[in-house]
């Protein structure tokens, strides 16, 4: 078979390429490529990877005779016909979660830096000059900040105002009251009227024909003089010419702008006034979130060249987009959850049960129910498992599959369960990454990451046998990276290891030789 090949066009992070070469692909990267370039070097190549500079047209897809998937190291995908890509039976996948904390910060230092004048008293200290009395702002305590756009960018953005004491509405047509409860924001419907309360607006909404222009002369005549508008969402959404009229007239306090209908922009409306607060398309610009975008699109294409489900498509899923936003996460804990259970099992189950608890129970679970059936599968690749056709593969390999919708996640606000022929395993999602984590296993309690390399002992407890395990691992030169422990009430025990280093026969057949009736799983994740 030949190498599979890999084009990136954008700087991407390292550890991206690092990561889809140590797959064993061919990646290369082109910079700066025109549309007849990349038309003329897209043949080839099984894969695309971009950011949002480059446009992926009818043209190009046309012209992409082996392409099969088009990774977007970014959240928004509308640099990429989506409809084309589709009809060419092209995957088209994001990195969803990388940067929302960056864009979510960076909102808010748009928000103080317009409130406290930052960005005026910075200009007037480099020229030499002492003054105050210019530069006296405004609190955000006790404001109205009227947030319109409640996915994840806004919801974070709605948590931090409630940590600076702010007073929250929202505006979202797809957002559930039980969301917006949870976020503390008060749902409002109409426009104008929460334009009239508003002490601060922030904007985290998608450009469509519908909010091009949402905020335009009519609107900021509806809203509070001295408001503070910020917009790190979408070009388009504000009608720049608009603010710049309002805030000759003072109407408008102060702006803070990220994005603009022409970039690059170094001249708008916008641009003869000190306060407004403008930043070149940087809201979701910080290492930390180049890293997660590299990293986890790199696991994402991965994923489609292999065939296994992707769980940021945007354009083979048939489930909306604000049930992949929930269960699109758990599904790659759901592909773990799998090759677990097949590793421990050895042999396909009769019986599968997934339980999908808490805020998973209220949404199609399809998506998870393709991940750990992939994951069941995935030491015998069978074709892609998708959401469309994962009951049919179970079915085609004689499991009965039982699905439990729980609303009780206890401790969590979500979490999965599987059961295969009566063998348990349970995760839930974790951190900014949202990791999966193992929660319960076999019937015992543990709260572990897995790594690539584990082992997994089950025995009667006894003093020294944790010493043991290490000794004997040490001696082999396998390094224990991480390490967890359930003890059961009949006095048995659960050790789940992460480790690095060559596992070897002999080393397993060492271990169960110094442990007495000791069950042993070497785990590849």
């Amino acid at each position: 078979m030949s190498q599979k090949k890999v084009l990136v066009t954008e700087k991407i992070a390292d550890v991206a390429l690092e990561t889809l070469e140590a797959k064993g692909y061919q990646v290369d990267v082109k910079l700066d490529l025109s549309p007849q370039a990349l038309a003329e070097a897209i043949a080839d190549y099984d894969a695309l990877i971009v950011r949002s500079a480059t446009n992926v047209t009818a043209d190009i897809l046309d012209a992409a005779q082996n392409l099969k998937i088009i990774g977007r190291a970014g959240v928004t995908v509308d640099n990429i016909d989506i409809e084309a890509a589709t009809e060419r039976d092209i995957i088209v996948c994001n990195a969803p979660v990388s940067n929302i904390v960056t864009a979510a910060e960076h909102t808010f230092a748009l928000l103080l830096a317009c409130a406290r004048n930052v960005c005026q008293a910075n200009a007037s200290m480099h020229a030499g000059q002492w003054e105050r009395a210019p530069f006296t702002g405004v609190e955000l305590y006790e404001k109205t900040l009227a947030i319109f756009g409640l996915g994840r960018i806004g919801g974070l953005v709605a948590e931090r105002a409630r940590a600076f004491g702010m007073n929250v509405v929202g505006h979202d047509p797809y957002c559930s009251p039980e969301r917006a409860q949870a976020l503390g924001v008060t749902l409002l419907e109409d426009v104008d009227e929460i334009c009239a309360i508003a002490d601060f607006i922030s904007v985290h909404l998608p450009l469509t024909e519908d909010t091009h222009h949402m905020f335009g002369p009519q609107q900021f005549a509806q809203m509070k003089d001295g408001v503070i508008v910020v917009n790190t969402a979408r070009p388009g959404i504000v009608d720049q010419k608009a603010l710049a009229d309002f805030l000759a007239a003072g109407k408008v306090r102060s702006c803070g702008i990220d994005v603009f209908e022409e970039e690059p922009c170094t001249m708008s409306p916008l641009h003869e006034f000190p306060n407004a607060i403008l930043t070149p398309h940087i809201a979701a610009v910080t290492y930390e979130a180049q890293h997660r975008a590299g990293a986890q699109i790199a696991e994402y294409v991965w994923e489609g060249l292999e065939g296994s489900i992707v769980p940021t498509a945007i354009n083979i899923s048939p489930l909306p987009p604000d049930v992949v936003d929930l269960v699109g996460p758990y599904a790659p804990a759901c592909q773990m959850m799998g090759r677990i259970l097949t590793q421990i099992n050895g042999e396909m189950p009769k019986v599968l049960k997934i339980e999908a608890c808490g805020l998973l129970a209220q949404s199609d679970i399809r998506v998870l129910i393709a991940g750990l059936m992939d994951g069941l599968l995935s030491y015998r690749r069978v074709g892609s498992i998708t959401p469309a056709n994962a009951e049919a593969v179970a079915a085609r390999h004689g499991i009965k599959l039982d699905v439990v919708l729980q609303p009780d996640a206890e401790e969590y606000a979500s979490s999965v369960r599987a059961m295969a022929d009566g063998t348990e395993v349970a995760a839930t999602v974790f951190g900014i990454s949202q990791a999966p984590r193992i929660v319960s296993l076999m019937g015992y309690k543990i709260d572990m990451v897995p790594s690539k390399s584990s082992l997994l002992l089950r025995y009667e407890d006894a003093p020294g046998r944790i010493g043991v395990i290490g000794t004997l691992l040490g001696n082999a030169d396998v390094n224990i990276t991480t390490m967890q422990i359930g003890v059961s009430p009949d006095g048995s025990a659960l050790v789940f290891v992460n480790v690095t280093g060559e596992v070897s026969d002999k080393l397993l057949r060492q271990l169960r030789e110094a442990i007495p009736g000791l069950d042993l799983w070497r785990l590849a994740l």
